[in-house]
């Protein structure tokens, strides 16, 4: 499976942005997907993820500000995010794999064997 990000860009603080995630799929309902972000430096961590149709999971700074979305027809993953702080500048990552997870494995970069290329979103205060 191929991933292709794009969306990304610069805005102010409090703006919104929609990233979005192109799989080369027609199976995407078998798929769990998440995103997740690295600032340089920085190790990459965890942002949101989708799976086993119904089940969402967000890391605590952005629950209420972002929204993980998927639509299988179009095999198409999406990131809402709404309210953005400067703290939320990074390089962000769509990620994919067969729909094994549980809960506490959701969050798990190596857990995911699929990777976009990365989207750079800055937000400026």
């Amino acid at each position: 499976v191929q991933l292709q990000a794009s969306g990304g860009g610069l805005v102010q603080a409090g703006g919104s942005l929609r990233l979005s995630c192109a799989a080369s799929t027609t199976s995407l309902s078998n798929y769990a997907v998440a995103w997740f972000r690295q600032v340089p430096g920085k190790e990459r961590e965890f942002v949101a993820a989708s799976w086993r149709r119904v089940n969402t999971k967000y890391r605590d700074s952005v629950k209420g500000r972002f929204t993980i979305s998927r639509d299988n027809a179009k095999n198409m993953i999406y990131l809402q995010m709404y309210g953005l702080k400067p703290e939320d500048t990074a390089i962000y990552y769509c990620a994919a794999n067969e729909d094994r997870f549980i809960l506490s494995t959701i969050m798990m970069e190596d857990k995911y064997k699929y990777w976009g290329q990365g989207t750079q979103v800055t937000v400026s205060s």
